[in-house]
C-alpha cells in the first residue's frame, strides 16, 4: 500500500524556488530516504510535508487522504510525525518530561507506559537518565530522545531528519542500526533524510536522490548505493 504519495509540489521561501516539481512515493512498512548535498532541498521537502511550509502548487496524500494546506496538529494526529534537524528537545526538562511530551495526543495511559518501556528498550542510554535535564546529554543521547519522542505519538509515518549530523561516528552506528529495528520489529514507515549518503542507502529499501529542489535520480537503494554517479558524487568513490 502506497502511505504517501507526492505529486509535483513546489515550495518557495519569498522569490526562491526551493522545491521545483518533487515527486515520489513511500510504500507502508518500508524505509525511503532522500539524499542529496547540503541545500538540494532534503530538509524543505519534510517541512512541506509536515505541514511546516506551504505548497505554493502540487498534491501530497497521506494514507488516502489529501494534506496539502492541512493545519500541522492535524497532520500530526493523522499519524505523520517529522523529527526534525538539530534534535530541538527542550533542554531544561528531563528526559522523562520530554518523552511523555510526545504523546500529547494521547490519553491511554497504560499504552503511553507500555511505550515508555518500549522507548527505554530501545534506548537504554535513555533509561539511565530519565531525571537528567536533555540540554546536559551528549549529541547522541539528545537525537535518541528525539527519535524517543517522535514515537511516543504514535506515528504511522515517521520522518527523520539528519539523523546522523553531529555526532560521533560510534553512535551513528548505533542510531542506523536502531532505525531499522525500529522499521523491522515495529512494522514502522520511515522517510529519512540523509547527508551519510553510504549509511541511507545501506538501510533502506528505495531512495530518491536531490539536487536544487528537484529529484534527479530514483530507484532501489541497492541500485543507487551502486551506481557509479552516486559513488563518485555522494559516496566517495
Amino acid at each position: 500500500m502506497t502511505m504517501l504519495d507526492v505529486r509535483d509540489i513546489h515550495v518557495h521561501y519569498g522569490a526562491i524556488h526551493a522545491l521545483k516539481g518533487v515527486s515520489l512515493k513511500v510504500e507502508a512498512g518500508t524505509i525511503v530516504t532522500l539524499i542529496g548535498a547540503n541545500g538540494a532541498g532534503k530538509s524543505t521537502t519534510l517541512r512541506a510535508l509536515s505541514g511546516l511550509l506551504p505548497l505554493s502548487t502540487g498534491s501530497i496524500d497521506f494514507i488516502g487522504q489529501s494534506i496539502g494546506g492541512r493545519p500541522v496538529h492535524k497532520i500530526v494526529r493523522d499519524g505523520l510525525c517529522h523529527c526534525p534537524e538539530g534534535r530541538k528537545v527542550f533542554p531544561q526538562l528531563t528526559v522523562k518530561a520530554n518523552l511523555e511530551l510526545g504523546a500529547y495526543i494521547r490519553h491511554d495511559k497504560a499504552g503511553i507506559k507500555s511505550d515508555l518501556e518500549q522507548i527505554y528498550q530501545l534506548f537504554p542510554r535513555l533509561k539511565e537518565r530519565l531525571s537528567q535535564a536533555a540540554g546536559t546529554l551528549s549529541g547522541g543521547e539528545q537525537q535518541m530522545l528525539a527519535i524517543g519522542r517522535s514515537l511516543m505519538g504514535r506515528p504511522r509515518l515517521l520522518m527523520l531528519d539528519e539523523p546522523s549530523l553531529g555526532i560521533a561516528p560510534l553512535l551513528v552506528q548505533e542510531i542506523f542500526r536502531t532505525i531499522k529495528k525500529i522499521n523491522a520489529e515495529q512494522k514502522m514507515t520511515i522517510l529519512l533524510v540523509e547527508q551519510n549518503a553510504h549509511m541511507a542507502l545501506k538501510i533502506a529499501d528505495h531512495g530518491y536522490v536531490l539536487e536544487t529542489g528537484k529529484v534527479v535520480l530514483s530507484g532501489k537503494a541497492s541500485d543507487l548505493a551502486a551506481d557509479p554517479r552516486i559513488k563518485a558524487a555522494y559516496l566517495g568513490h
